[in-house]
């Protein structure tokens, strides 16, 4: 199987660099224009399933390419964004978010861990890999399930996996 995985578009928390997991914020213009350069990016690519996350800015990015490919978007639950609990809305450079951030197995108060967020996620990719074996899959997530998916697929030290940031409407590849 390959499995494409790409993050959603531009959204206002975005743009004003704000922690956003849950919130169900909709793509701003500029996302929208990035998922349609998602869509063409992906023209040449031969992907047979699309599989996004809930949360409408994942949808809407999958719905561009879904409509160019003429597929339909599957919806897992298990591709929403980490619950990021108390620090949901705070500036992504906050001390006390970015403390806890390092902290892998710490549940943000009110949230979930990143150890969380990697069972679910791997479990999605071992399900998937298991039902589409021949197959090349799009994920459209968020930025914390790509770093989690990356892990999945790639050593990486404590510090990259930290400092691992997915651009919007950008995407990896990986095979499995």
């Amino acid at each position: 199987m390959k499995l494409y995985v790409a993050r959603h578009g531009e959204t206002e928390w975005n743009r004003l660099n704000k922690v956003c997991g849950r919130t169900d914020s909709h793509l701003t213009d500029k996302g929208l224009q990035q998922a349609q350069l998602l869509a063409e990016r992906l023209d040449s690519c031969s992907i047979d399933v699309i599989i996004a996350s809930p949360l409408s800015r994942a949808q809407e990015t999958a719905g561009a390419v879904a409509e160019r490919k003429h597929l339909p978007v599957i919806t897992d639950e298990r591709l929403i964004e980490q619950d990021y609990g108390v620090y949901e809305g705070v500036q992504r450079d906050d001390r006390d978010f970015l403390n806890n951030k390092r902290m892998f197995a710490y549940r943000y108060p009110g949230g979930e861990s990143m150890m969380d967020i990697a069972r679910r996620t791997y479990d999605l990719i071992i399900e998937t890999r298991e039902t589409y074996p021949d197959s090349s899959v799009l994920f459209v997530c968020h930025n914390g399930i790509c770093r989690v998916i990356c892990s999945y697929f790639m050593d990486m030290t404590n510090e990259e996996y930290f400092g691992f940031s997915q651009d919007n409407c950008g995407y990896n590849i990986y095979e499995c």
